[in-house]
């Protein structure tokens, strides 16, 4: 099913979700955030010693472009991110796509209405998508700029916490739900009365 502009007769509002509104929520996605991007580093560590991020070995200079990098890619990945769901949304039938940022959040939405499915599609294609191009650039740079990358990789899963918060919700949600998401905050419709 592509997105439709309608919401179909029959189907009742079972659950909504507001980041901006909904504290409790948004600290629990938000502590979600920070024990994956924790788990991600201790793992790594075990492989690629954290200390090559901080090497003086090749001078103060590349010491610093390291972390002048990392920071230029991480808005570019914001960006980037929000653009892949926009791209999702669009292969998934939205002719407007709306972009912002709340000054918490970045977003894409729209006004629309996905099926499960294409919710989903939408949800995880910035994780895959670019979590395979950094996995890719990781093995590629050498090992003293390793942890700048993988910082971007780190965010690129941690700060997706949102995007696998809702796709775990939605996976228990009944078939048929229609999910409309304006970016930081979302309505989930079925025929169904109860989730």
């Amino acid at each position: 099913m592509k997105a439709v502009e309608n919401l179909p007769e029959g189907f009742k509002e079972i659950y909504s979700l507001d980041l901006q509104k909904n504290k409790k929520t948004a600290v629990a996605v938000n502590l979600l955030a920070l024990v994956i991007a924790a788990l991600m580093a201790a793992v790594m560590n075990f492989f690629v010693p954290i200390y090559y991020l901080f090497d003086f070995e090749n001078g103060l200079l590349n010491y610093f472009l390291k972390f002048a990098v990392l920071m230029a890619l991480i808005v570019a990945y914001m960006i980037l991110h929000e653009s892949v769901h926009g791209i999702a949304m669009k292969i998934s039938g939205t002719k407007k796509v709306k972009y912002g940022f709340t000054g918490l959040y970045a977003f894409a939405g729209s006004k629309d209405f996905y099926d499960k499915k294409s919710y989903i599609f939408i949800a995880l294609s910035p994780i895959v998508f670019l979590g395979v191009i950094i996995a890719v650039a990781n093995f590629l740079v050498p090992t003293e700029w390793f942890w700048t990358v993988y910082f971007l990789q780190i965010a690129n899963i941690s700060g997706a916490a949102g995007d696998l918060f809702v796709t775990v919700k939605f996976l228990r949600f009944p078939k048929d739900i229609l999910i409309q998401d304006y970016g930081v905050r979302m309505k989930v419709f079925s025929e169904k009365s109860e989730i």
